[in-house]
């Protein structure tokens, strides 16, 4: 998944609200200091990430938080 498709499904999830945590999160990507999940996330898996990076004041910490999050991406479950 290319960075820019990871970063349109994050907007999704922002709806009409962007500000500084979003900008931060395409800051990053650009940056090369976030990464694109190593697997696929379900849209409900990034939401929580999402939120959880939203709870909080953006900063290095919580980027790093997020970034972890992202790598740590649960793989496809068999059913």
């Amino acid at each position: 998944m290319k960075s820019t498709t990871l970063l349109e499904r994050i907007r999704r999830l922002f709806a009409s609200e962007a500000g500084e945590h979003l900008d931060s999160i395409n800051d990053a990507l650009l940056k090369g200091r976030l990464k694109e999940p190593v697997r696929p996330m379900s849209d409900q898996e990034l939401a929580r990430a999402i939120l959880e990076f939203r709870s909080a004041p953006v900063s290095d910490g919580t980027l790093a938080k997020l970034s972890r999050r992202l790598a740590e991406a649960p793989g496809p479950r068999d059913g």
